[in-house]
């Protein structure tokens, strides 16, 4: 039997005085938190196994549990994510779950969230986004970014954009997703990384191929948070690495 191994933290950043992301493992949540020291998890691969990452909105409200409806939703839903199909329908649902939530508050109103991940299957990956959290694939050589940002084009001279054209709510009344999924051959990459933008923000991808391919696991996850909060780390940062074991 193979197994993978998930390495994951959370952090506030050095500028943000909470966290606003949420990040799912399994049936495992991190709900708007930090972690003191990456958490290394292992489960069988076979059975669908959902990795992914939500981070709340800022300049909006409730992005915090924005976030958590979402990787809750998904950690209870996750073993049955066994096709595209189940997988776009999680996907909306999370969507209508953040804006029954803003709707119950006008407080909450606007309030949304992005989200990026994975689901293992015995065979497949099924790679999922919307907004501009992001996944990656490292097969011992390359780098690819497997997610497509929700953002307009960068002007010359930009590395980045706050600028998120699709989200999970966010906006006053209920608007309708379009998730990006691909479905790739498990064996096609031996890692992946689901992050949100405050790591890859500031830490550019040659920089992460780097931290890949100088270390696996907990060490891996540690060096990637070190290099963004060498860069400043404005945003909160929120990562998962998952390993395939041969």
């Amino acid at each position: 039997m193979r197994f993978a191994a998930i390495s994951a933290l959370g952090h506030d950043g050095l500028l943000r005085d909470h966290n606003e992301d949420s990040l799912v493992v399994g049936p495992w949540t991190i709900c708007a938190s930090a972690t003191l020291v990456p958490e290394t998890l292992m489960f069988p691969i076979g059975p669908p196994l959902v990795v992914a990452v939500a981070d709340g909105l800022g300049a909006h409200p409730a992005g915090a549990l924005a976030s958590t409806l979402v990787v809750q939703q998904l950690a209870r839903v996750g073993p049955r994510l066994a096709d595209e199909r189940s997988l776009r329908s999680a996907i909306d649902d999370c969507n209508k779950r953040v804006y029954e939530a803003a709707g119950r508050d006008p407080r909450r109103i606007t309030m949304g969230t992005t989200v990026a991940g994975v689901v293992l299957t015995g065979d497949s990956v099924f790679v999922f986004n919307v907004g501009d959290s992001r996944v990656y694939a490292w097969n011992g050589l390359e780098l690819s970014r497997l997610s497509i940002d929700d953002s307009p084009p960068l002007q010359p001279g930009q590395t980045h954009t706050t600028i998120v054209t699709q989200t999970l709510g966010g906006y006053p009344s209920y608007k309708g997703i379009d998730t990006h999924v691909s479905i790739r051959p498990l064996n096609d990459a031996e890692r992946y990384l689901v992050c949100s933008d405050g790591l890859s923000d500031v830490v550019d991808d040659r920089m992460i191929r780097r931290l890949l391919s100088d270390h696996r696991g907990g060490k891996a996850a540690f060096e990637l948070w070190k290099a963004a909060i060498a860069g400043g780390a404005p945003d909160n940062i929120t990562l998962a690495l998952v390993e395939l074991e041969r």
